[in-house]
């Protein structure tokens, strides 16, 4: 796609569809979507100049906004169903890691053929690094993918996997916690009405009671939950979900969540914060994130605990008000698993792996580029092969990490080639949101989630 050089080559060019002075004009829509955005987008991604860039990500979302399209939180429809007026439903969460303009695009394609309002597009905080796409390049192109297809309405762009690494947090809890933070106030200024925290690295299992296993969790929790509600926008309540188990690692139980939740509760009451806690809170109940690669490059058999997982959603919404439980890790699960999450009335599901797999597996991948992203893990992530794994297991656990140095290589890839791929996630997404019950969902959204116009930080033009 073609990089406009500098801020002044993109106004002129783009003069027939918008104006900046005295105020931003969007002049002609379907100009701008058919005929300039996707270069716009490549700008607001690989302009040299970082002015050029913030100019492309400022015109992108205030032209989508005269459209229309809004970034907003889930939080009044999650209050809804914590009410238990209405169910029926799981949210996807769609962790988009690489062609994120052409993913996305994908995703509003499906969401307007079967009337989907009920979908998030998020990134980890480790995504974000390894990825390359800081919060407000990603929200810019999210937001260009709606414009593209001729959205209208909520975006709700979140924030996963807010984490603690709980090894720099025993070096350094002060400088691990204000990582977090920091990351946290550059998501919000960028239009993230959604933030995962996930303190729930920090739980210790060694002493002997829930409370003090959970203690550095909550409080941790309530630490981001504080800042989040003095920063976010006026009449905007954003959307926070919590942790308790560690994707991996043990399955949660009732007992852990009564404990957390509790010990939540009091360290905001003890901090003064009245505005709502949680909305939603991640559990454990067997997956892991990626899936566990075998020796020949297929995915083991998942054993998940679909009991608890309904048992744990339960109890969120009826003894804390929250939309329910949420599932990670679950992108690589068998196809006959999923109308099971509805069903269990789990709140929302993430979903990650699978695309990049479609993406890497896809017939008209180029054999060439795949040949060199081989080489740059062999490289660069030799220090993360071990002894026991095969190529095939290597490959699948590190090439995640290519997104970041070939996202210029990708993005360049022929429109026939991005054209078929986002052709096959098409279909994936429409699968997903038919087994997820989330189509038919765009009136729920657009009966509870209040429009609120946020705030854009415009570059000085040159």
């Amino acid at each position: 796609m073609e990089i406009y050089t500098s801020t002044r080559n993109m106004l002129e060019t783009l003069a027939p569809a918008v104006r900046l002075q005295p105020d931003f004009e969007l002049l002609d829509a379907g100009a701008l979507r058919s005929r300039f955005l996707d270069s716009l987008t490549a700008t607001a991604i690989f302009a040299p100049e970082p002015g050029t860039r913030d100019m492309a990500r400022a015109i992108i979302r205030t032209a989508a906004a005269a459209c229309g399209i809004h970034s907003a939180s889930i939080q009044d429809l999650y209050d809804v169903r914590g009410r238990g007026e209405c169910t029926g439903f799981t949210v996807p969460a769609i962790n988009i890691r690489g062609l994120t303009y052409d993913t996305a695009r994908a995703v509003f394609r499906a969401a307007r053929r079967h009337d989907t309002g009920a979908v998030i597009l998020e990134i980890a905080r480790s995504e974000i690094g390894y990825t390359q796409q800081r919060p407000a390049e990603y929200t810019a192109v999210v937001t260009a993918a709606a414009l593209r297809e001729d959205w209208n309405g909520p975006l709700f762009i979140q924030g996963d996997h807010f984490q603690f690494n709980a090894r720099k947090f025993a070096a350094d809890p002060a400088g691990e916690a204000d990582a977090v933070l920091d990351l946290t106030r550059e998501a919000v200024a960028a239009g993230f009405m959604n933030i995962d925290i996930d303190t729930s690295t920090l739980v210790d299992l060694s002493p002997p009671t829930l409370d003090q296993q959970q203690f550095h969790n909550y409080e941790r929790a309530a630490q981001c939950i504080q800042l989040i509600r003095e920063i976010e926008p006026s009449r905007v309540t954003i959307s926070i979900g919590g942790e308790i188990g560690e994707v991996g690692k043990k399955n949660s139980t009732p007992e852990e969540l009564t404990a957390y939740m509790d010990g939540l509760q009091r360290s905001l009451k003890q901090r003064g914060v009245t505005a709502p806690g949680l909305s939603k809170i991640s559990v454990q109940t067997g997956t892991s994130h990626g899936g566990i690669p075998l020796p020949d490059g297929t995915i083991a058999a998942v054993k998940l605990d679909l009991d608890t997982l309904g048992q744990l959603s339960r109890l969120a919404q009826e003894r804390y008000g929250m939309a329910g439980a949420v599932q990670h890790g679950a992108s690589t699960l068998p196809e006959e698993l999923f109308h099971r999450f509805p069903e269990l009335d789990t709140a929302e599901i993430h979903l990650a792996t699978g695309f990049q797999n479609m993406i890497y597996g896809h017939p008209s991948f180029p054999r060439d580029l795949m040949e060199d992203i081989e080489t740059h893990l062999r490289r660069s992530h030799a220090d993360e092969w071990t002894p026991e794994q095969t190529d095939e297991q290597f490959f699948y656990k590190t090439r995640k990490k290519a997104f970041g140095p070939f996202k210029r290589a990708l993005c360049d890839l022929g429109s026939d080639v991005r054209g078929a791929m986002g052709e096959a996630l098409e279909q994936r997404f429409v699968f997903l949101f038919d087994k997820l019950g989330v189509q038919g969902t765009r009136a729920l959204v657009d009966r509870y989630v209040r429009r609120v116009e946020l705030p854009i930080t415009w570059p000085q033009a040159d």
